[in-house]
């Protein structure tokens, strides 16, 4: 049952009337950028929630809280949200966001208070890997170590791009990027790069490309989100036609208002591809666990879901639900009595000890996660290079996800 209590949604699972005094309560923090990146944010509360409240039988006097915690973009409000779920003593758990920067920048801070953090949208390679010996940090989405190879790999397979330029925004994001596009390009062509701030307007833009342009660069490598890109498209549209070039995006860019906003250049006036995980979104294309999803989560959300093919942020909600499914597996061999910490660590334990496997919306996850160290540093990262895929807008703001096969 879903509860919509000052603003908090409450969602209790099989709780009999005469047990109610005796329930745990747990809290899910969900630290995103409700304000500025609201589809994102939405999509991965919609996706989380579904996958929730089809374990309603599952578990006995349990009521689970889902909190949102808007930090609006901005990393010291993201850590305000970390001491106030430490200072909960219902807290299990925090539901990370868009954003990869609050979680690189206080990485030392996630690991020294064991803030157990489930991610699944910010793509920052450095995220889940942290040198300490316990790791508190799990991913279910793309991982940047990885997400340039493809990006990379795009732009010149398919795009015959032999001078990429990397437009980048200048935050640790940003940077993870950097690193592993360099990589992917290889010392022969390690590309050129601009740097660009958040909140960058169209008059900067649109001297950054003239500048890009004047360099024969011929497609962009984009990273970047929405509000920032919404300014780039408009620039590139502003070009005369033989000075525009392909550019090639990071996913960023889904988890706003960004389509609305330029959907007239895409048709018209410029060439744009971005990554995402690989999943068929058309619904003749669906599996049935994803066709009864849908048909949950516009039970319950009926003024917000019509369908996932219709999300401006599908991704979000793809990857929340998958995580929902491994946190029940996980957390069905917990007890939950005793002290919150001690709850933690051993929902922490679990996670790395999956071993059934867990059939989700983008594959069948045997073991999701394993025991994270230095000579293992993908052990906290669900999805790999195989389930990275490149996409593009349709003309009704859906979006189709190329098969990695498909030129």
């Amino acid at each position: 049952m879903l509860v919509l209590v000052r603003g908090i949604l409450v969602v209790s699972l099989f709780i009999t009337s005469h047990a109610i005094a005796q329930k745990r309560v747990f809290n899910i923090y969900h630290d995103s950028d409700y304000s500025n990146h609201a589809e994102s944010a939405n999509a991965m509360k919609m996706g989380f929630l579904t996958a929730l409240s089809q374990y309603e039988n599952e578990f006995n006097n349990i009521e689970f809280n889902f909190i949102e915690k808007d930090h609006r973009g901005n990393s010291n409000r993201s850590l305000l949200h970390m001491k106030q779920f430490l200072a909960d003593p219902n807290a299990l758990f925090m539901l990370g966001g868009l954003h990869s920067p609050p979680y690189i920048k206080y990485k030392q801070f996630i690991s020294k208070n064991e803030v157990l953090l489930l991610v699944p949208w910010a793509a920052g390679g450095p995220i889940t890997r942290h040198a300490e010996p316990t790791n508190w940090v799990f991913r279910v989405s793309v991982d940047d170590t990885k997400a340039g190879y493809r990006i990379v790999s795009f732009a010149r397979d398919q795009l015959g791009c032999e001078q990429p330029h990397m437009l980048l925004e200048q935050t640790p994001w940003g940077k993870s990027n950097h690193t592993t596009m360099r990589k992917a390009l290889g010392s022969e062509n390690e590309g050129a790069v601009t740097w660009f701030s958040w909140n960058t307007k169209l008059n900067q833009a649109k001297i950054m490309l003239r500048d890009i342009t004047s360099t024969r660069a011929e497609c962009i490598l984009f990273v970047g989100n929405a509000v920032e890109g919404k300014q780039f498209v408009d620039a590139m549209a502003a070009l005369p036609a033989d000075q525009r070039v392909p550019i090639v995006s990071h996913w960023g860019i889904t988890g706003g208002d960004f389509f609305n906003h330029v959907k007239q250049h895409l048709a018209t006036d410029v060439k744009l591809n971005f990554i995402q995980t690989c999943f068929a979104i058309e619904p003749q294309n669906q599996s049935s666990l994803a066709k009864q999803a849908a048909i949950t989560a516009t039970k319950l959300f009926p003024n917000k879901f019509t369908g996932l093919e219709n999300l401006s942020a599908p991704a979000g909600f793809i990857h929340s639900f998958d995580f929902a499914k491994i946190f029940f597996t996980a957390f069905a061999n917990v007890k939950p009595e005793g002290d919150i910490s001690d709850i933690r660590l051993s929902l922490r334990n679990e996670l790395e000890r999956i071993k059934n496997p867990i059939t989700g919306l983008i594959k069948t996850y045997e073991q999701p996660f394993s025991q994270w160290s230095p000579a293992q540093p993908d052990a906290h990262d669900a999805l790999g290079l195989e389930h990275l895929c490149m996409a593009e807008y349709k003309e009704n703001g859906g979006i189709r996800v190329f098969n990695n096969k498909e030129r």
